[in-house]
């Protein structure tokens, strides 16, 4: 029994172990169980911790990302219309959706964009597009108009597959669309320019020309573009030149000459320039091409007509001077020859000038054969030519030119049914002999050609007498030119005598130049020089403004009646306003006309007797009268003289004082005759006898002057003069 209890205990012992046993290995089960969870839920905790700072850092990338990118996200729920914005920056506020109103924010589109908007944003909600992406201009806040840049995309649809959502960006480019313009600018306007543009590349590959360059070379894009630069006319030495410099300095500009495709050749100026990188490497090259084949033909036209005289095709006046220097320079021996033609003005007064013209280029055409292969002629200006011998000296190579030349200006030239025979004068000087300079050596020329027109039809050469004369003859026009300025010039008048009743019945007007250093300067000293000079009609104004304010104190003075008698100069009856200028003085004296009288010489009236007929009668009809001076010393034709509208035959003093002579008296009654045929009275000149008196009363003379009457006076003094000798 104990036993059976042992054996009992001892079960029940193992039975308790056993079951205490499975206790702790459910227990040890259990607890790994828990442990093998909490691994795994910290685990998985770990994962969506680490998944979320993923998913942050990710956020914050794309937030970083937007905001460096400056654009803005958009997310359109299309069915109800809300619309959120990421990453605004506050320029665009867009106004609330209207679900009526597309597109979404029409109000803030530019009107100009809407319709292109409205179309793209339909096509992509429509699914004919894969996006929508449109540039446009959208109002800021400020007001302005900016162009953005949007772009998005339908990411969700409903059960019938319509657009439920939409996603995408939008970004302000309006720097970028100005750019954009100023490059399209550009651009246009290297496209529409006329000059030629052309673009190489590092390696001188052609990458770009302009349709400019086209049309100045003829060669066409496809024909250029990727290949190498080709020099058609440019040397390779040049080419080089140009490449270097531009290497060197960035730039090169110069004249050029190229062929275009037709084979004719062009002329163009080139401006080369290099576009460097950063790194101030070379990575293109332009060359600006200007075409200049039309101006530098213009140019060269212009060149030629400067050294070319446009009527006769000779070198001009300034050609002559610029290869006489070159002969000078060179010191080498040189004979110029000058000379112009013999009373040419007559041929251009009688016949017009469009025949003086035509004239002046047979010459030249004439006498340019002459010219062997050192010398030239060429034309000084109106008809004056030179004839320049190069390298010689040689005085019977000289004269023999000098020969041939008035021999070919003497043979007579026909022109439209005129024949003119015409006569030349040569001054001919040496080079060095007479003078260092062309101005000198042209000088000395005209003043030879001067003394040889003496003669006429002849040629001299140059002297040092003749330059002394020439000097003088300066020095006396300078004096003229001031003594017109200081007022040297002043009116002595002759007195006139009625030989019936040897009263006092007008006076001659004599000009006086009276120099405070040099005294009395002769009329026969100066009166010629100023006729050259042109001088002679301010001097003709000023004796007969004077004359005419004396004349008219001495009448308003009760001192003289009759006229005051002025002498006009060839030059002043050629002026085309001589007329205008006689009426200004009449006015501004307030001298009547009837009281002037104008005497005229018989060879100025007869240069041109139609024009002298036409200015005497308007002469006459303001009551001016009329005298013939010098008459029957000259070559007057009595059908002209019946003509003129003269009121005074004037007999010259050379007759006067040949009267003792059987031919003087004959002279002299002759005019007397014509001139009571003429009903024109009659005034001797230089009478100084009481035997020369005497001879022309019996001979029925009106009116004589001369020192037996008076000598000229001053004003003072024929005031007195006038006051004892009233008629």
């Amino acid at each position: 029994m104990s036993f059976s209890f042992t054996c009992q205990a001892q079960e029940q012992s193992n039975s308790i172990f056993l079951s205490n046993k499975i206790d702790i290995s459910f227990m040890l089960m259990l607890c790994l169980f828990a442990i093998v969870i909490a691994a795994f839920l910290l685990y998985n905790l770990i994962r969506f911790r680490r998944y979320q700072s993923d998913i942050t850092a990710s956020d914050e990338r794309l937030k970083l990302s937007l905001w460096a990118s400056g654009d803005e996200m958009w997310d359109w729920n299309i069915a109800d219309g809300t619309l959120y914005r990421t990453n605004a920056n506050g320029v665009y506020t867009l106004p609330s959706i209207d679900l009526d109103t597309f597109p979404p924010n029409k109000a803030v589109i530019h009107p100009n964009d809407l319709v292109r908007v409205a179309k793209k944003l339909k096509l992509h909600l429509d699914g004919d597009s894969e996006s929508f992406e449109c540039a446009y201009r959208l109002k800021s806040n400020d007001n302005s108009w900016n162009w953005v840049l949007d772009k998005g995309k339908v990411v969700s649809f409903d059960e019938d597959g319509s657009p439920i959502r939409m996603t995408g960006t939008f970004k302000d480019i309006h720097q970028l669309k100005k750019i954009e313009n100023n490059l399209k600018i550009f651009a246009q306007s290297i496209e529409s320019i006329a000059e030629g543009v052309i673009i190489f590349d590092a390696q001188l590959s052609v990458v770009h020309v302009n349709p400019g360059y086209e049309i100045i070379t003829g060669h066409k894009v496809t024909e250029i573009v990727g290949t190498k630069l080709k020099f058609n006319q440019i040397s390779m030495s040049l080419a080089q030149e140009i490449k270097s410099e531009v290497d060197r300095i960035g730039h090169w500009q110069g004249d050029v000459s190229g062929q275009n495709v037709s084979g004719g050749f062009y002329m163009a100026y080139i401006t080369a320039n290099c576009i460097k990188d950063e790194q101030g490497k070379i990575t293109n090259y332009v060359a600006i091409v200007s075409d200049t084949t039309k101006r530098k033909r213009t140019e060269a036209k212009l060149v030629k007509m400067a050294k070319t005289d446009t009527l006769t095709g000779l070198p001009n006046r300034d050609v002559f001077f610029s290869n006489l220097q070159k002969q000078v320079s060179k010191k080498s021996p040189t004979a110029v020859l000058v000379f112009d033609l013999d009373d040419f003005k007559k041929i251009n007064d009688s016949v017009g000038h469009q025949l003086g013209d035509e004239l002046l280029k047979q010459i030249g055409d004439r006498i340019k054969p002459l010219a062997e292969d050192n010398d030239t002629l060429y034309r000084l200006g109106g008809d004056e030519f030179a004839f320049v011998m190069e390298n010689t000296n040689d005085i019977h190579k000289v004269t023999l030119a000098a020969k041939q030349i008035l021999t070919l200006l003497s043979t007579p030239y026909r022109i439209n049914q005129h024949e003119f025979v015409i006569a030349g004068s040569i001054g001919i000087v040496l080079y060095p002999d007479d003078g260092l300079k062309p101005e000198t050596l042209l000088r000395n020329a005209d003043t030879a050609m001067y003394y040889a027109k003496a003669d006429g039809n002849k040629y001299l050469f140059f002297n040092n007498e003749m330059n002394k004369q020439a000097v003088k003859r300066l020095q006396i026009e300078n004096l003229i030119r001031h003594g017109l300025k200081e007022d040297y010039f002043e009116v002595y008048y002759q007195p006139k005598s009625n030989l019936k009743t040897d009263k006092l019945v007008g006076m001659e007007a004599l000009v006086r130049f009276i120099t405070p250093k040099k005294g009395l300067i002769s009329p026969s000293v100066f009166i010629p020089i100023a006729e050259e000079t042109g001088q002679i009609i301010d001097i003709g104004d000023l004796v007969l403004r004077k004359a005419c304010i004396d004349m008219k104190r001495w009448i308003d003075n009760d001192i003289i009646t009759g006229r005051v008698a002025v002498n006009l100069s060839a030059r002043q009856f050629t002026l085309p306003d001589l007329i205008e200028r006689i009426d200004t003085i009449l006015a501004e004296t307030g001298l009547n006309p009837t009281n002037l009288e104008l005497e005229i010489t018989e060879g100025t009236v007869m240069d041109n007797p139609k024009h002298a007929i036409t200015i005497m009668h308007q002469l006459r009809e303001r009551g001016i009268h009329l005298a013939l001076d010098d008459f029957g010393t000259g070559y007057s034709s009595l059908s002209y003289l019946r003509k003129f509208p003269l009121n005074t035959l004037k007999i010259d003093k050379a007759f006067v004082d040949d009267c003792s002579t059987n031919i003087g008296k004959a002279m002299i009654d002759t005019i007397v005759t014509i001139a009571r045929n003429l009903s024109l009275s009659t005034v001797a000149e230089g009478v100084e006898t009481e035997e020369q008196k005497a001879l022309m009363s019996s001979m029925k003379c009106d009116v004589i002057q001369g020192y037996l009457y008076s000598k000229p006076l001053s004003a003072k003094e024929f005031s007195r003069f006038a006051n004892k000798h009233k008629a």
